[in-house]
């Protein structure tokens, strides 16, 4: 006869892993680093016209809070007690911009993702705004001008969705990587929701200096983008809020990390001149 199975002692740990084609969320044990359950929800793409590439930014919430939903309910038939997850993170596609109306947390466009290519004209306008001899984008971002990060897609909306426009003239907007958007909801959205952002998805937006770690009023200027629809800047690594709903109420959110950045962690190349492919 096979021996009981022991059960699972010491804090759990929940992992956000919100990608591009999917949603996941696992949970490990913080002293082995065993991954105990799991659970993946695929996400639908919108290609509205060639080039271009949009998710719903609720959809792509819901599939978080159903993960998490899902994996409590198989770690339940696991006899493991869900109470013991301490903590969740938070790991992203990076670049895709969502910007939403902070009064009634609705987004205000669909989310423009990292791969579209609908910007095209607005980066060969600002490239001749750029002084041959001083790329100030460049050397403060560490970024080549580029459809890829999130200033241009949200320039593209300021310029082209009136409902950003008015929202923005009015102070409802806010703007944020999927990351920030995940954040506010979890936290209480309209709520009190937290708006905040980490190093490493700051850092893809081309609005944030890599040096001084903060968003660069030049840069901002440059961009035609408003300070204030920006989020706070955070470390990687601490409580920015607890989640206000689903089946992990009151558990805090506690790291945030681009998806790249975050496989860099998690193949332990902390110091300066490691990689990993």
């Amino acid at each position: 006869m096979a021996a009981p199975k022991k059960p699972v002692v010491g804090p759990l740990v929940g992992s956000v892993v919100q990608g591009t084609s999917s949603t996941r969320f696992l949970v490990f044990n913080s002293k082995t680093s065993e991954l105990l359950s799991h659970h993946q929800v695929e996400l639908t793409q919108e290609f509205p016209r060639e080039g271009w590439v949009e998710q719903d930014p609720k959809e792509i919430l819901q599939s978080v809070y159903e993960c998490m939903a899902r994996t409590c309910e198989k770690l339940r038939d696991l006899n493991v007690d869900t109470s013991s997850i301490k903590a969740v993170g938070v790991s992203n596609q990076r670049e895709t911009t969502v910007i939403w109306d902070r009064l009634t947390g609705e987004p205000l466009y669909n989310a423009v993702v990292w791969l579209d290519l609908r910007t095209q004209a607005t980066v060969e306008a600002l490239s001749k705004k750029i002084p041959g001899n001083n790329n100030f984008v460049k050397s403060k971002t560490g970024l080549p001008l580029s459809t890829y990060f999130s200033a241009v897609k949200l320039r593209w909306m300021l310029d082209n969705v009136v409902h950003v426009q008015k929202a923005v003239e009015e102070g409802r907007a806010l703007f944020g990587t999927v990351d920030s958007w995940l954040i506010w909801s979890m936290t209480g959205g309209v709520n009190g929701g937290v708006h905040c952002t980490d190093v490493t998805n700051a850092s893809r937006t081309m609005l944030f200096n890599i040096h001084s770690l903060e968003w660069d009023q030049e840069l901002c200027d440059f961009f035609e983008v408003p300070m204030t629809i920006l989020p706070n800047v955070w470390s990687s690594s601490e409580i920015y809020g607890l989640i206000r709903g689903g089946v992990l109420e009151g558990v805090p959110i506690s790291g945030c990390l681009g998806d790249q950045s975050a496989a860099l962690v998690g193949q332990m190349c902390l110091q300066e001149g490691q990689a990993k492919n």
